[in-house]
C-alpha cells in the first residue's frame, strides 16, 4: 500500500507493528484477534465476534475446516493478516482508515472478502481505528466520527442499547422460534441510567420466570431461555418485568425483535414453520406454518399489541 501522508512528517502516525492471533470468543470457539502498534507506541486490539445464525450473503468468515476446534479454527486468517495484510500497511499512516479499508479489500479481490476472510479485514480494520483513536486522544465514537466520517459540528446522539433478555431460534435449546427479544431503555437520559434500568428489567424478569415455574437457563447470548408457547408469551413476561421494575411500558422501556426469519423459512414450502413449536407439540403443522403475508400480519399483530420499536430480520433474506 502506497504511504500516503494524511499530516506532516513529523506528525504522521505511522503502523509499526500488525500482530494476528488466535483468541476465543464468548462461545469457546476460536476467533481472531489482532493488535496493532504505531510509532508512538499507541496500540489497538480487536477481536472479531462471530454469529449463529449467517445469511448467505454476508461477508464470508474464515474457517480453517478439519477435525481441530470442529473445523472452527482461525489459523488461516491470522495468517493472511501476519503474512499477506500486515507487511502491506506497515509505515502507512493509521488516520487514513478509509484508504487502508479500500485497500484490504482490494487486495482480497472477492465480493464476500472469501479470499482473506472477513474475519481477517475486520481485525485489522478495527486495530488500526482503535490505535489511531488512542494516539490521537480521542473516544473512539468522536475518532469515527470527526476523523473518518468528518462529520461536522460536535453533536452526538447516545446510541440507545438493545438488550437481549430472551433468547429463541438458533440461539438456545427451547421452544421459541424467534431468535431475540430484546429491550431498550428508550426513557434514560445516560448510559448510566439505561444501564440501571436494564439490570433491574433482566432480574425482575429472571424473577418472574421463577415465580411461573420455568427455567432461568441462558441461551447463547445470556439472555433467559425458557420453553414458552409463543412469542407472545415471551412478550408478555417482559411487559409483567417492566412494570415490576417500576417502569412505563413504551415511555421507559421499548421492545424489540430479531427474528432470524432465514432460519424458519422453508425452501420447499415458500413459507415460514415454526419448527421448534411444531417438533414440541405446542403448534400443528398447519398452525405452525405461515405464508409472507401472514407472518407480516403477524408482526404487525404484535407491533399494536406491545411496544416494540424495531424488528430485525422480520422475513427471510430473499423474501423481499
Amino acid at each position: 500500500m502506497a504511504k500516503t501522508n494524511s499530516t506532516s512528517k513529523n506528525n504522521k502516525l505511522e503502523i509499526k507493528s500488525v500482530f494476528a492471533y488466535q483468541a476465543f470468543d464468548s462461545r469457546g470457539f476460536p476467533t481472531v484477534a489482532c493488535e496493532v502498534v504505531l510509532n508512538d507506541g499507541s496500540k489497538g486490539l480487536s477481536m472479531v465476534s462471530s454469529g449463529a445464525s449467517t445469511g448467505e450473503k454476508e461477508a464470508l468468515e474464515l474457517r480453517d475446516g478439519g477435525t481441530k476446534y470442529h473445523g472452527k479454527g482461525v489459523t488461516k486468517a491470522v495468517n493472511n493478516i501476519n503474512k499477506k495484510i500486515g507487511p502491506k500497511i506497515l509505515g502507512v499512516d493509521a488516520t487514513l482508515q478509509t484508504q487502508i479499508d479500500e485497500f484490504m479489500i482490494e487486495l482480497d479481490g472477492t465480493k464476500t472478502k472469501a479470499k482473506l476472510g472477513a474475519n481477517a479485514i475486520l481485525a485489522v480494520s478495527m486495530a488500526v481505528c482503535r490505535a489511531a483513536a488512542k494516539s490521537l486522544n480521542l473516544p473512539l465514537y468522536q475518532y469515527i466520527a470527526k476523523k473518518v466520517a468528518k462529520v461536522k459540528g460536535a453533536d452526538f446522539i447516545l446510541p440507545v442499547p438493545m438488550l437481549n433478555v430472551i433468547n429463541g431460534g438458533a440461539h438456545a435449546d427451547n421452544t421459541i422460534d424467534f431468535q431475540e427479544f430484546m429491550i431498550m431503555p428508550v426513557g434514560a437520559k445516560t448510559m448510566a441510567k439505561a444501564l440501571q434500568m436494564a439490570s433491574e428489567v433482566f432480574h425482575s424478569l429472571q424473577k418472574l420466570l421463577k415465580a411461573k415455574k420455568f427455567n432461568t437457563n441462558k441461551g447463547d447470548e445470556g439472555g433467559f431461555a425458557p420453553n414458552l408457547k409463543s412469542a407472545e408469551e415471551a412478550l408478555d413476561l417482559m411487559s409483567q418485568a417492566v412494570v415490576d421494575a417500576g417502569y412505563a411500558l413504551g415511555k421507559d422501556v421499548a421492545f424489540a425483535l430479531d427474528c432470524a426469519a432465514s432460519e424458519f423459512y422453508s425452501k420447499e414450502k415458500q413459507a415460514y414453520v415454526f419448527k421448534k413449536a411444531v417438533k414440541a407439540g405446542i403448534l400443528s403443522e398447519e398452525k405452525g406454518t405461515k405464508t409472507t403475508e401472514q407472518l407480516i400480519s403477524y408482526l404487525e399483530d404484535l407491533t399494536k399489541k406491545y411496544p416494540i420499536v424495531s424488528i430485525e430480520d422480520g422475513l427471510d433474506e430473499n423474501d423481499w
